[in-house]
């Protein structure tokens, strides 16, 4: 009976291991091996250009960093499956870029941002986005995903402000700049003719 059925080749997920190894690999060397990586971190009173980036991996705890690793796995599979290895590794940098350098422009004084979270949040925006089509499987897994990300979003609105360490401003700045991002690449495949 098993004969009959057509294995599919199993995805290999290369670009979500890929961010989740450089995840794990940066809080080792921050935690484990105790390696001063604290100049990696976002310094919002005078940042370095590399700091938007490398702080994207670093993480102030490991429940911070298992939380934003279960996301990025989740949201991050499913970017993979529709868009590839590139696109879920260009969709966290992009949002995660974007989400410091809002968290940047928006919040001035003398911390440090770090972790992954405006990527993930960015990931949450992108995976239910590029889910859209007239398809009802489709629109059900939007319908499942966007509820979820709408709830998110919805949170870290109403605690903005709340003095509790969590940058909320990264988070929705990602999951704005997930938005954008989609409708960036809509829009430029409608004005190209290409899919």
């Amino acid at each position: 009976m098993l004969d009959n059925i057509a294995l599919q080749p199993q995805q290999r997920y290369n670009g979500v291991f890929t961010l989740i190894i450089i995840n794990l690999g940066f809080y080792i060397l921050d935690h484990i091996l105790q390696l001063p990586l604290e100049r990696l971190y976002l310094n919002h009173h005078h940042p370095e250009w590399y700091q938007f980036v490398t702080s994207l991996f670093c993480h102030a705890s490991w429940q911070h960093l298992s939380g934003n690793l279960f996301f990025l796995y989740l949201f991050g599979k499913l970017i993979e499956e529709q868009e590839g290895a590139s696109g879920v590794v260009i969709s966290y940098l992009i949002c995660g870029i974007g989400a410091n350098i809002m968290s940047w422009l928006l919040q001035s004084g003398y911390f440090s941002s770090l972790g992954a979270s405006g990527a993930v949040f960015g990931l949450f925006s992108v995976s239910v986005l590029i889910r859209l089509s007239w398809d009802w499987r489709r629109l059900l897994e939007v319908l499942i995903l966007g509820q979820f990300v709408l709830i998110q979003v919805i949170q870290e609105t109403q605690q903005l402000g709340q003095a509790d360490g969590i940058n909320r401003v990264a988070h929705l700045g990602g999951a704005f700049i997930g938005v954008l991002l989609v409708l960036s690449l809509l829009h430029i495949t409608k004005n190209t003719g290409t899919k």
